[in-house]
């Protein structure tokens, strides 16, 4: 029988966080976020990140390292004003997050307007956003994900699924309305569950056809509807590898932009250790196999997709830190470290 959830780690900002300045800004967020006086006055004095057909805009310091640049509304308006488009363009930005000094953030595409001619004038250059998660520090890459969420819900929402008439976004981008039929959208996320198997020694790890040369995560699958966390994640582990759950600890979430907007739910879960045969569906997986702690451990070693030359073997490497995956598989070594 399975054991019930409990919680691995607790995040330390839920205790070391200032109540009052967080309550603060929460609540001014929601007032731009609801009120579109409030968001049009935080536009004017807030920052925007630029996307291109929803690649994000990153600039390159003289030392190497790739930024998300911050750009102020006057900056923008000015860009497309020297680009021959009305400045008042820049009222599509959707609001995403205010800075802990309250500055509102926005995210906006110009994927109309002539990449080249953006990039030369901002002084960087739109990269794909998976590429952008390995050239990003940890703190921007859930911004940038989310503004990139946001702007795809906007660009594939326009119209309303019962009359088909075109839904009107309210100025913080937060929803939209269709006038005709009274219903109102929310932008939406898909729950997915993602899980770290062991057998008490060892930790399973898989690939995907489409992941980088050797590459592996952990196990995830979509939730069906009607299906609890639990019972998602062990008929995930069944049907991919052939293996049935005995227990599950939730470690904790987050965001993921890919394949369109997921909510990702990361646990641990182990098997017996006598019943640990590896049976893969092809169909999911290319790939699925148990990987000792000393792999693991060079393993999160490497922190950039590595280069294999030709005829050297692939190089088995894990996702990055901005991924849960790689939370799971480090919070699984740390712990194969205090059993020794």
């Amino acid at each position: 029988m399975l054991q019930p959830l409990r919680i691995l780690f607790r995040p330390k900002w839920m205790v070391s966080r200032s109540s009052a300045s967080y309550v603060s800004r929460m609540r001014h967020l929601n007032k731009i976020k609801e009120e579109d006086v409030a968001c049009r006055a935080a536009l004017q004095s807030g920052n925007i990140f630029l996307y291109h057909k929803l690649a994000p805009l990153l600039r390159r310091t003289d030392s190497g390292i790739y930024q998300l640049p911050a750009l102020q509304t006057k900056d923008v308006e000015e860009i497309l004003e020297k680009l021959g488009e009305d400045k008042e363009m820049v009222k599509e930005s959707i609001l995403i997050n205010c800075t802990e000094q309250n500055e509102a953030q926005f995210s906006f595409d110009v994927g109309a307007i002539e990449q080249a001619a953006v990039e030369e004038l901002c002084r960087g250059t739109f990269v794909d956003l998976r590429k952008a998660f390995f050239l990003l520090r940890g703190s921007e890459a859930p911004l940038v994900a989310r503004g990139q969420a946001l702007l795809r819900w906007h660009q594939t929402n326009g119209f309303c699924s019962s009359t088909g008439q075109p839904t009107q976004r309210n100025q913080s981008g937060s929803q939209r309305v269709c006038h005709s039929s009274g219903i109102t959208y929310y932008p939406k996320m898909s729950p997915v569950v993602i899980v770290l198997v062991s057998d008490g020694k060892r930790c399973l790890l898989a690939r995907q056809s489409t992941f980088p040369r050797g590459m592996y995560s952990a196990l995830a699958g979509f939730c069906d509807i009607g299906e609890t966390m639990e019972e998602a994640l062990r008929r995930e582990i069944a049907e991919e590898v052939g293996l049935e759950v005995e227990s599950i600890q939730y470690s904790g979430s987050q965001h993921w932009p890919f394949p369109q907007s997921s909510f990702m739910v990361a646990c641990h879960a182990t098997v017996n250790p006598d019943k640990t045969h590896v049976s893969v569906d092809k169909v999911e997986l290319e790939d699925a196999r148990w990987f000792s702690l000393e792999e693991v451990q060079e393993a999160l070693t490497i922190k950039a997709p590595p280069r294999n030359n030709k005829g050297e073997p692939t190089v088995f490497w894990v996702p990055p830190s901005y991924a849960i995956a790689n939370r799971l598989i480090q919070e699984w070594a740390n712990q194969q470290h205090l059993k020794s």
